[in-house]
């Protein structure tokens, strides 16, 4: 009589191995959006292919819905944004837009927009904050700054330089 063990334990290594090869690459891309956003803190970056994940206590991510380019509101967003990368920067801001919903981002799986929206996570990935119209980095300055890890940030820097 055969032991069918290692035909079974063959199966699922290869099965495995799969899944872990396709995770492998998938880190590797979220890495390399990662390095990319460490690189140029002031660059947008579009929904596709990027996981909320890749930036879970490194950023914060900003991202900024609608149903086309087109829309007013993303228009205005982007523009209130893209005046005043310097400042999201300091507070490690990454931008990623998402305009096409046809598309079926994972980040648009799940943040559920409707229509125009902006959404703001902390570093610990939660999200801190939803808005259906556009905002000046000056309140998502503020938003940020009242967030507990951020005063820390701002804590830690005020002892390292002292």
């Amino acid at each position: 009589m055969t032991s069918r063990f290692p035909l079974v334990f063959a199966a699922l290594l290869t099965a495995a191995s799969g899944a872990f090869a396709t995770d492998v690459a998938e880190g590797a891309a979220g890495r390399m959006v990662v390095d990319t956003w460490q690189e140029d803190p002031t660059q947008v970056f579009d929904s596709e292919g990027i996981s909320l994940d890749d930036f879970q206590w490194i950023a914060r991510p900003i991202v900024v819905f609608a149903d086309t380019e087109a829309d007013p509101r993303f228009i205005e967003q982007m523009e209130l944004l893209t005046a005043q990368l310097d400042e999201l920067a300091e507070r490690d801001v990454v931008i990623i837009t998402d305009t096409d919903p046809s598309a079926r981002s994972d980040i648009r799986r799940q943040l559920r927009p409707r229509g125009f929206m902006l959404a703001l996570l902390g570093k610990d990935g939660g999200v801190k904050l939803r808005k259906p119209s556009p905002w000046s980095v000056r309140e998502l300055s503020r938003s940020i700054d009242k967030m507990p890890l951020r005063q820390q940030e701002i804590r830690d820097a005020l002892f390292s330089d002292g």
